[in-house]
């Protein structure tokens, strides 16, 4: 295995090893004294991060995956430090910054560092494979976090927030030490007419163009479905369970990750996407039509084919990627998904605060369902692959 593999595996356990990841928006009301200014933290770096994704993308393809991965880690290393120090919202909003900035500069860029890495050994039919084990570290990394933190948080908030800088660190010391794979080919020297470049293969690739709205939307209100869920759980649970139902989709998740490259090469990436969204919709309607103390289990259970449909999505999309643009237009669909999830979030929120959190949740999923048609036409278009 390619010490790069080693490396990012390392990397995304600890990048996603955060000890307040379950009590996050308490510490933030907390500091702020309101869960209005809290969760505005939240989007603050959902914001951020769809700012500066398509420039960090574009930064990714000159400068390197290795010096964009460095700079990632620094900004997440300052993220969590203004979270600890938390003395008030000003140093929490910049916290918040630093965050979207972290997102902005591993996205896109770590998915193609291993892409190069793997097909400068000419093993990129292993892509699915090693992205499934690599993944699998950030679910791992979380479920872990939550229980660890979950304990801690009964003795000090402080000591949870100081305690997470140490993983950030520990990326930092990783990210220098990887290889930088080498460049398939040549950088334009104008960086908008390399964005212009990037735009057009999507526009003129109906294929790409069909995996980026399907992405965009999934991520939109799969991402925003998935943060409010706690708040539908918590009618059926006692809030101090709640976190267990995310600990459940975590597991479930790294195991998804894990055998993803199995599963892909059995059933194949297009009829995968198909499956999974149609498993999805009948178990998140029916989980929430049919309300009960098992529907949380049942919503966690999604998780089982999140890792892999995340995987296969991505394989089909680095197979249309062109070499000059692949950290740019994984920017892309990543800025354009960030941006329909803060749409969607705020409607979200106003469909909660209208019918409550039950219906406001089923309203989401039936509008989810164009996905579906998106996904068969994906398939029937490409059986042969």
């Amino acid at each position: 295995m390619h010490k790069n593999i080693k490396l990012l595996a390392l990397f995304n356990f600890f990048t996603d090893f955060h000890l307040y990841s379950a009590i996050l928006i308490i510490y933030f009301a907390k500091v702020t004294g309101s869960f209005v200014l809290g969760m505005s933290l939240f989007s603050v770096a959902m914001v951020s991060s769809a700012l500066f994704e398509i420039p960090t993308g574009i930064f990714s393809d000159y400068i390197g995956r290795k010096k964009t991965m460095v700079l990632g880690a620094l900004c997440s290393i300052l993220s969590v430090v203004f979270y600890a120090v938390g003395t008030g919202y000003l140093i929490l909003f910049i916290g918040a910054l630093f965050e979207g900035l972290r997102r902005s500069w591993y996205s896109g860029n770590n998915d193609a560092l291993l892409y190069e890495t793997l097909a400068s050994t000419n093993r990129k039919d292993d892509y699915a494979h090693y992205l499934g084990k690599t993944g699998a570290m950030f679910q791992v990394a979380s479920a872990v976090g939550i229980i660890i933190g979950g304990i801690i948080a009964v003795y000090s908030f402080s000591i949870i927030m100081w305690l997470s800088v140490i993983p950030q660190i520990i990326c930092l010391i990783i990210a220098l030490s990887i290889i930088e794979p080498v460049k398939q080919s040549s950088q334009s020297g104008n960086i908008y007419s390399h964005l212009t470049t990037a735009l057009a293969k999507i526009w003129s690739n109906k294929k790409l163009r069909l995996l980026s709205i399907n992405s965009i939307i999934g991520y939109a209100i799969g991402e925003s479905t998935y943060q409010f869920r706690s708040a539908f759980v918590n009618t059926l649970w006692p809030l101090w369970a709640v976190g267990f139902s995310k600990v459940l989709s975590s597991i479930g998740a790294a195991v998804s990750y894990w055998y993803s490259g199995k599963i892909i090469k059995k059933i194949g990436a297009f009829r995968l996407l198909l499956i999974s969204n149609l498993y999805g919709k009948v178990i998140n309607i029916g989980s929430v039509v049919f309300a009960t103390v098992v529907s949380p289990v049942l919503l966690a259970l999604t998780s089982l084919f999140f890792g892999a449909t995340g995987v296969a999505s991505s394989k089909l999309n680095q197979k249309e990627f062109t070499d000059e643009q692949r950290a740019t237009l994984g920017s892309i669909n990543s800025f354009l998904g960030s941006l329909a999830f803060g749409v969607f979030a705020i409607v979200l929120g106003f469909l909660a605060d209208q019918y409550g959190p039950t219906k406001a949740l089923l309203i989401a999923y039936f509008l989810s369902l164009p996905t579906l048609l998106i996904n068969w036409i994906l398939f029937k278009n490409n059986k042969d692959e």
